[in-house]
């Protein structure tokens, strides 16, 4: 399946995808997209229900993140060797953990606003998993019974804030709007294998980013336990997985994000985003 919410910012309604392709609006059926409804036994509920007598979504309708109540919003860092090579700093001996704000998650194409201050916002498209049942000191062996499915995201990043300012790299990545996630979550029973997905980026039509889940140092089972061993995750949180080469950072000379951009992305069975680039109207 694939779920969605839908409306305007703070007042989104559950969703999913037809296999027409039109969408549906399931408010009738439940509250949110959060909670119980990822279990396994939530999701197995919605896969009975007849998407076709449910109401269409009119396709112009904004989307919001596909998740509702996400209590975190993890990351992970310099998890793909080519990306790491291209920054120069060698592979991590166990995952790089930061945390972004939950006030930057937006939804899919809503745009990416540059932050007052900043001059070095870049892009990274990542394949984001959504937590469905909590998860406290998992086996890597019991990790994928506690995924509820995947989603896009773009883990937008100041890196004057989060390289040149002292401090972690978490006020770099928590901006408002840093957080794209969507169109849609996708459930685990979908993804054959999420270690063998494509993900790309574009920037004004021009593709800089075109890489695979294959080169994650990490995967996505590794992750989810071992980050269980330091904190207890719970339906509804999200980790993002860490990008492929071809970031504005790591280019000769670095490129960086200015207003009027359009950044267009997309993991392959997930769906697509597109954001314009913004100042901050604040």
């Amino acid at each position: 399946m694939k779920l969605l919410r839908h409306g305007l910012t703070g007042a989104e309604k559950p969703g999913m995808v037809h296999s027409d392709g039109t969408l549906r609006d399931l408010s009738g059926v439940i509250p949110d997209i959060g909670g119980d409804v990822l279990s396994d036994a939530g999701l197995a509920a919605l896969a009975h229900i007849d998407a076709g007598a449910l109401p269409i979504v009119a396709p112009d309708t904004r989307l919001g993140p596909c998740v509702a109540g996400i209590g975190k919003f993890v990351c992970v860092g310099l998890n793909y060797s080519d990306h790491a090579a291209e920054t120069g700093i060698p592979v991590p001996a166990e995952p790089i953990i930061f945390m972004k704000a939950n006030s930057a998650i937006c939804g899919p194409n809503d745009p990416i606003i540059l932050p007052r201050g900043g001059d070095k916002t870049d892009w990274e498209v990542e394949l984001a998993i959504i937590i469905g049942t909590r998860a406290k000191y998992v086996s890597k062996d019991q990790a994928m019974a506690h995924v509820a499915g995947y989603a896009v995201t773009n883990d937008v990043s100041e890196r004057s804030f989060q390289m040149e300012r002292s401090g972690q790299w978490t006020k770099g990545k928590s901006c408002d709007n840093f957080g794209q996630l969507g169109p849609w979550l996708v459930t685990r029973d979908e993804i054959a294998d999420p270690q063998d997905l494509n993900l790309w980026l574009s920037v004004n039509g021009e593709m800089v980013q075109n890489g695979s889940t294959r080169t994650m140092v990490f995967g996505v089972a590794h992750l989810v336990s071992h980050i269980s061993q330091f904190m207890t995750l719970h339906p509804g949180d999200v980790i993002s997985t860490g990008t492929p080469p071809g970031v504005g950072l790591g280019m000769k000379p670095p490129r960086y994000l200015k207003a009027g951009d359009v950044v267009e992305l997309g993991v392959q069975g997930m769906g697509q985003q597109r954001q314009d680039v913004i100042p901050d109207p604040e």
